[in-house]
């Protein structure tokens, strides 16, 4: 298991080089995208002017202080992406449901909590992470093309998803799951629409606490800006939960020369606390 000390040296050590190593890929030019084609290994890069996440409703907790960050800390593989460390995000409408499920909620992500208190359904109790949270990791992921569609690989915990392009409806009646069932199509050569429906109500939408039902809807649009970037839009739907559409911009950047490691919450790092320090 990785000692405190180990990993905090390796983090910082990756917050210098992740800085420097994406600054110089925004310093060179990038080859067109290929068309219809997302394989590779990407990681989040999420920082320089992109405007905070959204931070607590009015009246909810954290009310009057500045927006929370809901991404992953400052930082490259493994220690999150670049400086900054937030999505673009609207703030969010909570209906009444989801105002008391927000307030029951002990985020250790502002601070209030401490990672031994918060419940944290991913920190607490190692649960799959659901979309979108599972995006605020920062760790990498991987796309592969597999014959009904496309697989994402998550470095964290072996996370794995299928993108169905085959053609197949949303399904209506969806068995419930923590990644739930996402159904795609192409709307142009760089751009893949992805629904997801059918999640548990055990996950939470970001590090903050603010959750779903299990009637939340995730519309995916990955659009390859070109060959190194690509650029994920996310819109949550759940009447229960959200007075209104959720939007959250995220971007990734290509790593070629990068495959995934191990991340594991219930093996190599049984007491996720430990790990998270």
């Amino acid at each position: 298991m990785r000692s405190k000390i180990k990993f905090t040296v390796v983090s910082l050590a990756a917050v210098a080089l992740a800085g420097l190593s994406f600054a110089q890929d925004q310093a060179k030019p990038s080859a067109p995208a290929p068309k219809r084609d997302l394989t590779g290994v990407w990681m989040l890069r999420m920082g320089g002017g992109a405007p905070p996440a959204a931070g607590a409703p009015a009246g909810g907790r954290g009310a009057g202080a500045p927006p929370a960050a809901g991404g992953p800390p400052a930082g490259g593989r493994g220690a999150g992406a670049a400086a900054g460390g937030r999505p673009r995000a609207e703030q969010a409408e909570l209906t009444p449901w989801g105002l008391e499920r927000f307030k029951e909620a002990k985020s250790s992500n502002s601070g209030e909590y401490t990672l031994e208190t918060t419940n944290d359904p991913v920190v607490s109790k190692c649960m799959p992470p659901g979309v979108p949270r599972v995006y605020y990791h920062p760790f990498p992921f991987e796309i592969l093309k597999e014959e009904k569609g496309w697989a994402m690989l998550y470095e964290y915990d072996h996370t794995i998803r299928h993108l169905y392009t085959d053609g197949r409806p949303v399904p209506t009646d969806p068995d419930i799951t923590y990644m739930g069932t996402s159904v795609g199509h192409w709307v142009d050569d760089y751009t893949l629409v992805v629904e997801t429906v059918g999640q548990n109500e055990k996950t939470w939408l970001d590090r903050n606490g603010r959750q779903h039902s299990d009637q939340l809807k995730v519309t995916e649009t990955f659009h390859r800006l070109d060959n190194d970037r690509l650029e994920i839009a996310v819109k949550m739907e759940d009447p229960k939960a959200l007075v209104k559409p959720w939007n959250v911009m995220f971007n990734a950047q290509l790593r070629p020369n990068w495959e995934l490691g191990e991340v594991s919450c219930a093996a190599d790092n049984a007491n996720f606390v430990k790990f998270e320090k």
